[in-house]
């Protein structure tokens, strides 16, 4: 009985075949690559030409509104590589060759994971890299502390925690920046009633104006590759059952375009549970906080559209609790997984 597991020559086999389709190769590299190249390219251009009308390349607001894009384009790329690797070998007649060897057929699935990873993965590291170089060293250097009301100066990048300790050593400073009682607001981020709660949230939303740090930019890179790699498995199981790339794309560009925003918006009674379940929507909710601004909330207007703040919630939705979250993607991509292995192992050859 064969292995189910794929051999190291198995998996380089599929990633070479995936290599070899220039379309879908050059659809990766345009897609993924293109929009940040083209953004930085011209900002980095004509700052060089006339300085003192462009302002740096690296500006916060450039990175924040480059993510959006990079994040539906990737789930978009990813999903399509998927459903090539899952059905390449069926619309190309190989399947039933590859059947009659007497390789494991699971084997022969689970060997498209890895293939399909090497590249779309390290094309997304690449083209977010990029970003982070850009902002971190074509930008506006980050100051030490920032101007929140009154004149009073916080410093930057303080948790939670910190933020507290700050209001304890500062009270006076504290209100005045943030000023207690109803209908209060710092930069059209409601404090009302002065609590910590509210004031934290307005010193992070001022602080969002910032260039994010580096610690925050690995989280969005981290979230990022996630949301890349949960675009893939999707794309593979989906094109595994289906056994047609062109439809498994065409489904998959709907859920991310169309269904995934609506879910994100809309607060549908005796529903939201449901909607919960989507993958697009637990992916939003979990993504850093750093992708969030006061002007989107999630509600569409912010830098990543429809998508939420990290954590809180999406549009009209509640937010969900982090196993939820981790446990919605998790399924997704076991689930996924598992039911095109199945009928990778029993398709007719």
């Amino acid at each position: 009985m064969a292995a189910a597991w794929p051999t190291w020559g198995l998996v380089t086999t599929k990633n070479l075949e995936l290599r070899r389709r220039r379309g879908l190769m050059i659809a990766v590299f345009v897609l993924v690559l293109g929009p940040p190249v083209l953004l930085y390219g011209f900002r980095l251009l004509f700052h060089a030409v006339d300085p003192s009308h462009y302002g740096p390349a690296g500006v916060p607001n450039a990175f924040q509104n480059l993510m959006s894009p990079m994040v539906e384009l990737g789930f978009i790329i990813a999903a399509t590589v998927g459903a090539a690797a899952g059905t390449t070998d069926l619309t190309d007649g190989m399947f039933r060759h590859l059947v009659v060897t007497g390789r494991s057929r699971v084997a022969l699935f689970l060997a498209r994971i890895p293939a399909g990873l090497a590249i779309v993965l390290p094309v997304v590291a690449l083209a977010f890299t990029l970003c982070c170089l850009v902002t971190s060293f074509e930008g506006v250097p980050n100051p030490t502390a920032i101007s929140v009301n009154n004149g009073v100066s916080i410093p930057v990048n303080l948790s939670e925690t910190q933020f507290r300790s700050w209001i304890d050593q500062h009270p006076r400073e504290a209100l005045e920046a943030f000023p207690r009682g109803n209908g209060a607001f710092i930069d059209g981020v409601s404090v009302a009633n002065g609590s910590t709660a509210s004031r934290y949230h307005a010193y992070t939303e001022i602080e969002r104006t910032l260039n994010p740090p580096i610690n925050e930019m690995v989280k969005i890179g981290l979230w990022l590759e996630l949301v890349v790699g949960v675009g893939f498995a999707v794309g593979l199981g989906f094109g595994a059952l289906t056994g047609q790339r062109t439809v498994t794309t065409i489904v998959l560009i709907a859920l991310e375009v169309i269904v995934t925003p609506i879910f994100d918006r809309a607060h549908i009674a005796y529903f939201l549970n449901g909607q919960r379940l989507l993958v697009g929507v637990a992916l939003d909710q979990l993504q850093p906080a750093g992708l969030t601004s006061s002007a989107g909330g999630g509600g569409g207007g912010g830098p990543l559209q429809h998508f939420g703040s990290g954590g809180g919630a999406v549009g009209g939705i509640p937010p969900m609790p982090t196993w939820a979250m981790i446990l919605v993607i998790v399924a997704w991509i076991v689930g996924w997984s598992v039911i095109g292995a199945w009928r990778m192992a029993t398709r007719d050859a």
